[in-house]
C-alpha cells in the first residue's frame, strides 16, 4: 500500500514539474531525468531539451506508456522517415558542431488520455550508436527494439549499431570491411528483467522500466540472457508468459574502446488489455478453468488414494497419454477453435482412460499398465529437467537431439523402478495428482511451475519454438505454489505407503476372478447365488412390477352373467 502511494506522489510529482515548464505550449525535459505527463489526442506536445553540453554528439529520447500508443516525432508534421509509434518508442538526434538545443514533437490518436514516461539520454563520440546501421526499418537511424509475440514465443529485432564519431565528422561507413576498425567488432548484450507476478498497474511498470534505460541500471537489475556478435542476426526469441510483465533491453558493447550505450527498452505482457477474451487481466479461458478444475480433483483423488482404487488410477493415466498425443495430432493438422480442441481431447482421453482399464481387466497386462505409468511420471521428470537452464544448451536446439535425449530420460524412469512396481506406482500418483494442482492454479494465478510441461506442449506443436530461450520468472507465488505441490506429493507417497503396507502389490487379475466366480456360481448347488434367476428374467420381472404399479386397480366382486 506504501509503495503504490509513494509511486502516486512520485508520479504526480513529475507530472507537475511537465505541466509547469509546458506553459509556454512544451514539455521541458532535462538530460538523464524521468518525466511524466499526460498526452492527450487534441492537444500535441513540443519537447525541448536546453544546454547540452559540447561533449554530447547524439541523445536519445525516448517515451514509454502500458498499453497506448504514443508518437514522438522530429517534425511537427509527421513525414516518413521521421517519426515512431508505438507503447516504448524512441529516437536518436546527432547533434551539430555548436548545437545546444533539440526539440521533439510529441502526440497520440488514442481516444482516452495516455500517461507517458519520457527521459533524453546523452552519450560522447567513444559511445556506439544503437541502431546506426540500420537497414531494415523506417528511420535512418533506430534505436528501437521492435518486438511480436504470439501464444508460442516472443520475438525481438533490432537494427545493428555504428561506432561513434565526432560532431561534425562523417560517419564511419557499415559494410566496408569486416575487421577491428568497423562496427562488426561490436557485441550486443540482450538483457530480461520481469516484473512482479500479477502485477499489471501502470505505475508499476513506468517505475520498474526506469531501471532498464541507462547501462548501469540495465547490467545490476537484469539477467543477461544472449550475447550477439556483429555476425550473427539480431533477433532473439524467448517463449511468451501471457500475463507477465517482461522488459527487455540491448546493451551495444565496443570491445576496443570499452564503451556501451543502451537500446530503446521494450516491454510485453503477451496479451491484450482490450480483448474482451484472455485478456491480461483475466488470461484464462472459461473452458480451460472448467477442465483444468475437473482434472485437479480427481488428480487429488489419485494423489491420496489412487494405488487403493487401482482402475481409477489407470483411467487417469490413460487419459493424459492418449490426451496429450491427441491434442498435438489435432492441433497440428486441423485449424478447429481452441474451445473445439479441448473438448475433442477430453473425449479422446476419456477414451484412452476406457480403454487402459478394458485393457487391464481383459488381459491383466500389469507389465502394459506399469509402462504406462511410468511414462507419464518420466515425461514429469524428464520436462522438470529440461525446464532447468540446461534446456537452453545450444546442443538442444536441434530437434532430433532433444526430442531423443528427453524420451530417454522419461523411459529411463520406468526400467530404474521395474524391480518394485508398487513404489513406482505410489510415486506416479502422488507426484502426478499433486501437479495437477498446479496446472489448476495458473489457470487463476499466474505461476511459472505450469511452464515445466507447457514448454514441452509448445515445442511438439511449433517448431519455431526450439529457437526460444526458456526462462520464467521464480516469485512469491512460484515458492508457494512449489512448497503446495511438495507438501501433497510427500504425503500422498506417505499416506499410501502405510496404508498398503502387509498388502498385495497389486489387485489380482479382474477377468479371471469374474470367470472363477461363474464357474463357482454354476457348479455350486448350495450357493444362494446359484438359485437367482438370469439377468434378462430379473430385468423382465422388475419391469413387469413397474408396468403393474402404473395399472389401474381391478374392481372386486362377479361381473359376468349368471347361468339361467
Amino acid at each position: 500500500m506504501w509503495r503504490l502511494l509513494v509511486l502516486g506522489v512520485l508520479r504526480a510529482a513529475g507530472t507537475a514539474e511537465a505541466q509547469a515548464n509546458s506553459s509556454d505550449g512544451f514539455l521541458e525535459f532535462s538530460v538523464g531525468k524521468f518525466t511524466y505527463f499526460l498526452l492527450s489526442r487534441p492537444f500535441p506536445q513540443e519537447a525541448i531539451l536546453r544546454h547540452i553540453s559540447s561533449n554530447v554528439t547524439f541523445l536519445i529520447f525516448q517515451v514509454h506508456s502500458q498499453y497506448q500508443n504514443t508518437t514522438v516525432s522530429f517534425t511537427k508534421a509527421l513525414l516518413p522517415g521521421t517519426s515512431e509509434t508505438g507503447n516504448d518508442r524512441g529516437l536518436v538526434f546527432i547533434l551539430r558542431p555548436e548545437q545546444t538545443m533539440c526539440t521533439w514533437y510529441l502526440e497520440t490518436k488514442e481516444d482516452k488520455p495516455v500517461q507517458n514516461v519520457a527521459i533524453p539520454l546523452s552519450y560522447s563520440e567513444r559511445d556506439p550508436i544503437p541502431g546506426g546501421c540500420n537497414l531494415e526499418f523506417d528511420l535512418d537511424i533506430d534505436p528501437n527494439i521492435y518486438l511480436d509475440y504470439n501464444f508460442f514465443e516472443t520475438t525481438i529485432k533490432f537494427a545493428p549499431a555504428n561506432l561513434g564519431y565526432a560532431r561534425g565528422a562523417e560517419p564511419p561507413p557499415c559494410d566496408v570491411g569486416t575487421g577491428q576498425e568497423s562496427r562488426w567488432r561490436l557485441q550486443y548484450d540482450v538483457y530480461q528483467y520481469f516484473l512482479p507476478e500479477g502485477d499489471l498497474t501502470e505505475a508499476s511498470l513506468l517505475q520498474h522500466l526506469q531501471r532498464m534505460v541507462q547501462v548501469p541500471q540495465v547490467k545490476a537489475s537484469a539477467v543477461k540472457v544472449v550475447t550477439v556478435t556483429g555476425d550473427d542476426k539480431t533477433t532473439v526469441s524467448f517463449s511468451s508468459l501471457p500475463g507477465q510483465g517482461v522488459i527487455y533491453n540491448v546493451i551495444v558493447w565496443d570491445p576496443f574502446l570499452n564503451t556501451s550505450a543502451a537500446y530503446v527498452p521494450v516491454h510485453t505482457y503477451a496479451c491484450s488489455f482490450e480483448s474482451v477474451d484472455g485478456n491480461c487481466v483475466s488470461p484464462g479461458r472459461l473452458p480451460t478453468k472448467m477442465f483444468s478444475t475437473v482434472f485437479a480433483l480427481l488428480g487429488l483423488f489419485i494423489c491420496f488414494f489412487g494405488h487403493r482404487f487401482w482402475k481409477t488410477e489407470l483411467f487417469f493415466i490413460g487419459f493424459i497419454f492418449l490426451g496429450f498425443f491427441f491434442y498435438i495430432l489435432i492441433t497440428r493438422l486441423t485449424s478447429l477453435q481452441y474451445d473445439v480442441r479441448l473438448v475433442l481431447t477430453a473425449v479422446a482421453g476419456s477414451m484412452g482412460g476406457i480403454l487402459l482399464v478394458a485393457s487391464w481387466w481383459r488381459f491383466g497386462a500389469l507389465m502394459l499398465c506399469m509402462l504406462c505409468v511410468g511414462l507419464v511420471l518420466g515425461f514429469l521428470v524428464s520436462s522438470g529437467i529440461f525446464f532447468t537452464p540446461l534446456g537452453n544448451l545450444n546442443v538442444f536446439r536441434d530437434d532430433g537431439v532433444f526430442w531423443v535425449t528427453f524420451s530417454c530420460i522419461a523411459l529411463f524412469i520406468p526400467v530404474i523402478f521395474m524391480g518394485c512396481l508398487r513404489i513406482l506406482n505410489i510415486l506416479a500418483c502422488a507426484v502426478m495428482g499433486s501437479y495437477s494442482v498446479v496446472l489448476a492454479v495458473d489457470s487463476y494465478v499466474f505461476t511459472s511451475l505450469s511452464y515445466i510441461t507447457l514448454n514441452i506442449l509448445r515445442r511438439a506443436l511449433n517448431t519455431g519454438f526450439r529457437g526460444a530461450f526458456l526462462r520464467e520468472p521464480f516469485q512469491t507465488n512460484d515458492f508457494i505454489v512449489l512448497a503446495v505441490w511438495g507438501m501433497l506429493a510427500v504425503s500422498g507417497i506417505t499416506l499410501q505407503i502405510r496404508r498398503e503396507r502387509g498388502r498385495p502389490p497389486f489387485p489380482p487379475h479382474p477377468y479371471k476372478l469374474w470367470k472363477q466366480e461363474r464357474e463357482r456360481r454354476v457348479t455350486n448347488i448350495l450357493d444362494p447365488s446359484h438359485h437367482i434367476p438370469p439377468l434378462r428374467d430379473r430385468l423382465y420381472g422388475q419391469l413387469s412390477q413397474i408396468r403393474e404399479f402404473f395399472q389401474k386397480a381391478q374392481p372386486a366382486g362377479e361381473r359376468t352373467p349368471l347361468l339361467l
